[in-house]
């Protein structure tokens, strides 16, 4: 599925689209460049996880924690090596946990991903639009 988003707004409905058909233990991959709009989508999927709080990019924390009815673990690898840098932090036990768990720049760790892991790649097409294409979606 392409999805054309013309603003930060629409960027952000099609996470929350996607968020509501999340289940415990799901796990999205998002791919795309600087500036493409990653984490404006998992602002979209935290808002229909029930995630109150700000959602911020954890760049330099490597994870962010959402704690609330759906947990959301929302970790940026663009300062991982590889799937093993990834193993190290943890990453069986977020699994393990039911939550949502969220990466941003997730071809970096491919290799660790469960095969039934959503795929999203996004990019800027201008300032404004964005083409985001999901793959992987089981909607039942």
């Amino acid at each position: 599925m392409t999805i054309i988003s013309r603003s930060e707004k629409e960027t952000e409905e099609a996470g929350a689209a996607l968020g509501r058909t999340l289940r415990p233990g799901g796990v999205v991959a998002l791919c795309g460049s600087l500036g493409a709009g990653k984490t404006v989508f998992v602002r979209g999927i935290a808002r229909a996880l029930g995630v109150t709080e700000h959602v911020t990019s954890p760049t330099y924390t490597i994870v962010n924690e959402y704690l609330c009815s759906r947990p959301l673990f929302h970790f940026d690898m663009y300062r991982l090596s590889g799937p093993d840098d990834l193993w190290e932090i943890g990453w069986e036990d977020y699994l393990d946990r039911g939550g949502v768990c969220v990466l941003e720049w997730g071809s970096i760790v491919e290799e660790a991903l469960p095969p039934e892991a959503v795929r999203v790649h996004m990019t800027a097409l201008d300032d404004h639009t964005r083409e985001i294409t999901v793959s992987g979606v089981d909607c039942s």
